[in-house]
């Protein structure tokens, strides 16, 4: 007999690094509430995202394919309206699939398969964050600069605190609805908090969560010998010289990270109680992810944008003890896996038919303890690259390629901070040239190379053009109905309160 569909409450963190976590090892970061989510799941131990940018890490989640594949280049890339999801594969499956947070969508369509967005986004749907390579040393003022590090600290307010308060309350107020409601299907509810990404500001309580003089520095320190071209390149693009951080800056910037991861837990916490208030939690599973990592100043570099593991590495979590025997995963996955995971779980552990190939492999064996793959593959086309760096992840050794630079190739087993470059050593030549083979079959370099390049000539002349004259915004803009809402005269005043109350007032 099949089962009955499960709810699906997909939590995503924005720029939340693996490492940071103490369900990961750190000793210092408080989490209780994501620490008994792991405790009681399935912790991924090596989940990677797929490019190490907001914008293409979270398009190829939703598309289950590589950026490459969809045109998700970087922070300003074109998501198609034609590119299915998985909001569309479980939409299509029965399910009431709803969006309360970022998703960072560029492009018309605001929805990709959504069927209720419940708030805007915080950041801008149009081309104006476009990525230049021909121009590279023309730099955009919307680039990450230092200021997020310069200026760490506590504050009463932030944009970031405005946006997620509203992502919770709105994703709490869905549950309530749904719960109260009587709705038949299923849902999958997503919820995507901006927080611990820069800048790293955060409320007294939260920093008051931490002792300032503990804090840990960057486990391997800035070094002009650790600077390979690509980040040489990054320090470059967020303006960041030798002299430009004191310790005391950098201290202040990881205190504040900890306390938004300490924060982003409470919103999960949150949310999770009204799911076990309304009983909704017993057949739901709860999945947490984030869509790539932060530097925190190791290696002096900053924010994401490379392949080095604080930058790509996520948390991963699946929840469902009911389903799933809690445990770990050492096998390398990635956030583009999570389509055909969720595609499975709509539709009893059977894979449906897909529309479009997909280039994620499903989680379910890994769940059910039945084998699983052990590869991520990644591309970076955004800013501070100059050519696609593409990077493979596959047992214990991760590779790195750009046609412009020497490449990379790390032992993470032997070398978890990535300080010896066995490229350069001749015992490891041939495992080298048999990567170098295998980008060579994968990609077409000049050819994505110069399409990379095509799309960013359009969208610069379509974003430049577009500003001028009457704007016209893409910008998700929600809408509520307030004649529906609280109590009007358009509603029995009893039947309103009875509709409202859950769970039902018992009838003597």
């Amino acid at each position: 007999m099949t089962r009955k569909q499960p709810n699906i409450l997909f939590l995503m963190a924005d720029q939340m690094t693996a490492s940071a976590l103490p369900f990961y090892g750190h000793p210092l970061v408080k989490t209780p509430n994501l620490s008994r989510l792991a405790e009681e799941g399935v912790v991924f131990d090596s989940a990677y995202c797929n490019s190490p940018l907001c914008a293409p890490s979270r398009f190829t989640l939703m598309a289950g394919q590589l950026p490459s594949r969809i045109g998700a280049y970087d922070n300003a890339a074109d998501f198609a309206a034609d590119i299915p999801t998985y909001a569309h594969y479980l939409r299509d499956a029965g399910y009431l699939t709803a969006l309360s947070g970022k998703m960072h969508f560029c492009g018309p369509d605001q929805l990709h398969g959504f069927e209720e967005r419940l708030t805007t986004d915080i950041y801008p749907a149009d081309f104006g964050w476009f990525v230049d390579w021909e121009n590279f040393d023309e730099r955009p003022s919307y680039y990450h600069n230092m200021s997020s590090v310069t200026q760490a600290g506590p504050c009463a307010r932030s944009n970031q605190l405005d946006f997620d308060d509203e992502v919770t309350f709105r994703a709490k107020r869905f549950l309530y609805d749904f719960a109260r409601n009587g709705e038949q299907r299923p849902f999958c509810l997503t919820v995507s908090l901006t927080h611990p990404h820069d800048p790293y500001t955060i409320p007294q309580e939260y920093w008051d969560r931490y002792d300032h003089d503990a804090i840990d520095m960057p486990r391997v320190p800035y070094s002009r010998e650790l600077m390979d071209p690509h980040s040489k390149r990054l320090r470059h693009v967020y303006q960041l010289d030798e002299d430009t951080l004191s310790d005391a800056q950098i201290r202040n910037a990881r205190h504040a990270y900890y306390g938004a991861i300490s924060y982003v837990d409470d919103q999960i916490g949150a949310v999770l109680k009204v799911l076990e208030e309304t009983g909704l939690d017993q057949d739901t599973i709860i999945v947490f992810s984030g869509d790539h990592g932060d530097m925190l100043g190791e290696r002096g570099l900053w924010y994401k944008m490379s392949w080095f593991e604080d930058s790509a590495r996520v948390p991963m979590i699946v929840h469902a003890p009911g389903r799933f025997t809690p445990g770990r995963v050492r096998e390398s996955v990635s956030t583009m896996d999570l389509l055909p995971t969720f595609a499975e779980f709509a539709h009893d552990g059977i894979a449906p038919e897909y529309a479009a190939p997909l280039d994620g492999r499903s989680l379910l064996p890994h769940l059910t303890g039945n084998g699983g793959h052990d590869e991520v593959i990644g591309e970076y086309l955004g800013e501070g690259a100059i050519a696609p760096l593409l990077m493979i992840r596959r047992g214990r050794y991760k590779f790195v390629h750009s046609a412009p630079d020497p490449d990379q190739l790390f032992d993470l087993e032997a070398d978890p901070l990535e300080l010896r470059n066995l490229a350069e050593e001749p015992a490891y030549l041939d495992l080298c040239k048999q990567f170098r083979d295998e980008v060579a079959s994968r990609w077409d370099y000049v050819r994505l190379h110069a399409e990379v390049i095509a799309s960013q000539r359009r969208r610069k002349l379509v974003s430049r053009a577009l500003m001028k004259g009457r704007v016209t915004p893409w910008d998700h803009q929600p809408t509520f109905d307030a004649s529906t809402q609280y109590m009007r005269n358009t509603i029995d005043l009893d039947d309103l309160e009875r509709r409202a109350r859950f769970p039902a007032a018992s009838v003597e």
